[in-house]
């Protein structure tokens, strides 16, 4: 009797193992598994430069500004799965669980392009596994190549009180930003399988030259330097400035305000951004 209740404990303790060693293995390969019951779709990059690009504006000390080319250079774009979510005024890090390479190499844009109501400029498209992509991370680098050899190069018109300023600025900053989920009027990056999804880069101008229909105490305007500090280095009616041009001519103040501006360019729609490269 002892001998058979000591096979059966015996028989009992294996198979509690042989189920256990089993529930191992599938946690194990848990990322395929989910992947292939979740299925997959597609994830569409779009840049945008928002309105202020699109149809103009009028910057804080009253120019009117109208971009005929707005270009940036984005490269090493990749989209997250983070869990926990990636807060990028709190966390360092992006813990994927899911990594989705949207751009590997330069990709110079045009954010200018198309009319005053023309759709967000498509960068790419990439197929994923479904799931939310609730962290994006994205770099802007000078172009190898092309047009323009700056990060960042705004081409347009400057009009004030009958003056009229033709000008193009280089802004070749290196800047890299990591950002969390898409903050908007609609949610993205909620990919269900065998459909599509749309993440953003936006780019917020109005940082570096304010916003007029804004009040004056604003932080989006106290944190701009304007478009004056740089009108009154144009000649006749003709403005090329660089950034080195820039810090020579504005005041340190101008010019610190400048680079804290371009720093915070890169948004996920009003969704904040870490810049890590400066």
């Amino acid at each position: 009797m002892v001998k058979k209740q000591t096979l059966l404990t015996s028989f009992s303790v294996g198979l509690s193992l042989l189920a256990f060693g089993c529930g191992q293995n599938t946690d194990g390969g848990a990322d395929n598994t989910n992947n292939e019951s979740t299925g997959s779709g597609t994830i569409s990059l779009v840049a945008n430069g928002e309105d202020f690009v699109r149809q103009g504006f009028v910057a804080k000390d009253g120019w009117r500004i109208d971009f005929d080319h707005v270009y940036v250079t984005l490269s090493d774009v990749k989209a997250y799965q983070s869990d926990p979510a990636f807060n990028p005024d709190e966390d360092e890090e992006i813990k994927a669980t899911q990594e989705v390479t949207l751009v590997s190499e330069p990709m110079t844009l045009d954010l200018a392009k198309g009319g005053e109501n023309a759709d967000l400029i498509s960068v790419t498209e990439k197929s994923g596994a479904a799931g939310a992509y609730n962290a994006i991370e994205w770099k802007v680098i000078s172009p190898e190549a092309g047009e323009t050899n700056s990060a960042i190069v705004l081409q347009g018109t400057a009009q004030k009180d009958g003056e009229t300023i033709d000008f193009t600025l280089n802004l070749d900053r290196q800047l890299a930003y990591k950002c969390g989920e898409y903050v908007g009027d609609v949610r993205k990056g909620f990919l269900e399988p065998d459909s599509k999804t749309q993440l953003e880069t936006t780019f917020h101008f109005d940082h570096i030259f304010g916003d007029a229909e804004a009040p004056m105490d604003d932080a989006i305007n106290t944190g701009a330097v304007g478009f004056e500090p740089m009108a009154e280095l144009a000649s006749n009616g003709t403005l090329n400035a660089d950034l080195n041009t820039l810090q020579q001519e504005l005041s340190d103040q101008e010019y610190q305000t400048l680079e804290k501006a371009i720093k915070s360019l890169g948004h996920v729609g009003e969704g904040h951004c870490e810049e890590t490269a400066t």
